[in-house]
């Protein structure tokens, strides 16, 4: 999957990282988050 989306330019944007961390910990998550930390350098 992950090999499919990079050829076909399909990324997911969360501008919202510590929402997506405070509802992962309250296990509110309905579908994946991913957080992409080497983005973040």
């Amino acid at each position: 999957m992950i090999d499919f989306c990079a050829e076909h330019n399909i990324a997911a944007d969360i501008d919202k990282v510590n929402e997506a961390y405070e509802r992962l910990l309250k296990s509110d998550v309905r579908y994946r988050f991913v957080i992409d930390v080497d983005s973040l350098h």
